[in-house]
């Protein structure tokens, strides 16, 4: 095989890896995307749960790159800890390497067929999920055949002296070994492949084990740069969860190198006891070292968020997503008890909407995309409170409930879909304000003078419906109807206004579409903040 041929060999049984690779964990994430996230969000509330449910998750991925960057979102919407992410993280360096195992069982004479299996599942069924299996089957399929072109391609190097000096040389400088794993786990953005490829390298015999093994623990590191990529422009915590991502694999690269010779001893003596063929060599010594590092570290969880907290100073800016007052054990007990803890959970609801408002208006300034991130968190937050909240006022229903007791349970219903739907303007407005932006329409001088009364008035009543709600403070609730009819008022005479300078040519039509949507969706928001009011006068 000439130098092109052994090239194309080796690049096209990459991208046929790295595409099936992809294919097959994108029909993982559709198939159990959802009810993953789910178990991510619901079992990992203390750190060895999070191991757990982190190679569970990545196991079923088949990525520890899709498992890391979920969980990084998680911690950027505030739905988990720092502590519980990085409990994640380490279960995920476990069970990344699960696909190594499945490389090391040779299936390859049978790459053609799973392809065809797979494509038949994707062009001959109308069912989603079938395909979505389909897409399963055929990404397996396309790992092993890329893997097997890509081992074609690599076989001669064991005959080129070039490559024998670089071995000899990884073998005697293993900090080159480790650099090489790093940097071209970084290039193609996969460990993955690069441990695929290093287990054909280690069975076409163009490498030994000595010189492999830290190649084995540069991987690990290089697929830390993912998890940093995903972390920029995110929150301090979700930077905080990326960082402890790759001091964790650094941690445990330093101390396996020192620690390489009996490491190394150990793997050649299982792999001669228990006569594995070399790709499954290399699967064992990557679950080896993935297993041990994590027994090494899982104990310091709390010291990790400790150091990562010192290097990445700042305030933890993360919206906590779940409830915090609601307990279940009191709608048996003490029914009374669940619905002040249910009206405490609105409070905080209402929290949300009014800071999420802020953020609105605060986007029309500044246009930065860390505010709009904040508004979609705080609407994300919202619509969380509204399921967790209306799923435990439904279970409340089946108690029996004094007649004020009563009249408070349907009051916090009808005032968690308010303030539901105040999210949901929220999220509307920054739209138009994207649309805006994408579209280079300039609203004039006077209409965002006009907007900025508006949003002024917007607030100002929504803080105060939600302070009645608080306090039972009838006088912030019937400033709030008086404030209901100041933004109607303002509403009509906007909306002529901006007629008036559409007509003198002073204000374009797709500015106008944008002023009046904006208009529209605060006028709304000062609707859903009457309701909340009159709830209050109406409990009175």
């Amino acid at each position: 095989m000439d130098l092109q041929e052994l090239l194309f060999a080796f690049f096209g049984g990459l991208g046929i890896f790295l595409f099936g690779l992809k294919f097959m964990s994108d029909g993982l994430t559709k198939i159990a995307g959802d009810r993953l996230r789910e178990l991510l969000d619901r079992f990992t509330s203390n750190p060895i749960k999070g191991v757990i449910v982190g190679i569970v998750v990545t196991v079923l991925l088949q990525s520890s790159t899709s498992t890391t960057v979920l969980t990084i979102g998680l911690v950027n919407a505030g739905f988990m800890t720092l502590r519980q992410a990085i409990g994640v993280i380490m279960g995920a360096n476990v069970g990344t390497t699960a696909t190594a195992f499945i490389i090391g069982i040779d299936i390859t004479d049978y790459a053609l067929p799973i392809i065809f299996i797979g494509t038949f599942l994707i062009f001959f069924f109308k069912n989603r999920q079938a395909n979505n299996f389909g897409q399963v089957i055929f990404g397996f399929g396309a790992l092993f055949l890329g893997l097997s072109i890509m081992g074609d391609g690599v076989a001669p190097l064991a005959d080129s002296p070039v490559f024998e000096e670089l071995t000899v040389s990884m073998s005697d400088n293993p900090i080159l070994g480790v650099v090489i794993g790093t940097a071209f786990t970084v290039i193609v953005q996969s460990s993955t492949a690069a441990i695929g490829l290093l287990q054909q390298l280690y069975d076409a015999g163009a490498i030994d084990l000595n010189a492999a093994l830290p190649v084995l623990f540069g991987d690990n590191i290089g697929t830390t740069i993912t998890a940093v990529l995903a972390s920029i422009g995110a929150s301090v915590a979700a930077k905080r969860a990326a960082l402890s991502h790759v001091i964790f694999n650094l941690i445990g690269a330093v101390i396996i190198l020192i620690l390489l010779q009996p490491f190394t001893a150990l793997m050649m003596m299982i792999e001669e006891n228990f006569n594995l063929v070399p790709p499954m060599t290399i699967a064992v010594s990557h679950g080896s070292y993935n297993l041990a590092n994590l027994l090494m570290q899982v104990s310091f969880i709390g010291v990790l968020a400790a150091i990562v907290t010192k290097l990445i100073p700042g305030k933890n800016d993360e919206i906590e997503h779940k409830a915090k007052h609601l307990d279940p054990s009191f709608i048996q007990r003490a029914p009374a008890i669940a619905l002040g803890q249910a009206r405490a959970e609105v409070l905080r609801m209402g929290e949300f909407a009014k800071n999420g408002l802020k953020e609105v208006n605060e986007y029309r300034d500044n246009r930065h995309r860390r505010t709009a991130e904040r508004i979609v968190q705080y609407e994300e937050a919202i619509n969380n409170l509204d399921r967790t909240i209306t799923d435990y006022l439904m279970q409340l229903s089946n108690r029996s409930l004094s007649n004020e007791n009563s009249y408070l349970h349907t009051m916090l219903f009808d005032t968690v879909r308010d303030i539901e739907r105040i999210g949901d303007h929220m999220e509307n407005i920054m739209e138009l304000i994207d649309y805006q932006m994408k579209n280079k329409v300039v609203i004039s001088e006077e209409a965002n003078q006009d907007l900025d009364e508006m949003f002024s008035l917007t607030l100002h009543t929504l803080q105060d419906a939600i302070y009645a709600l608080e306090h039972h403070d009838l006088d912030a609730a019937r400033a709030t109807e008086q404030q209901e009819d100041e933004i109607d008022k303002m509403e009509r005479k906007m909306r002529r206004k901006h007629i008036l300078r559409m007509n003198e040519g002073r204000c374009s039509g797709s500015a106008g579409v944008v002023f009046v949507d904006i208009v529209s969706n605060l006028e709304r928001i000062g609707d859903h903040s009457v309701n909340i009011a009159e709830a209050v006068l109406n409990e009175k």
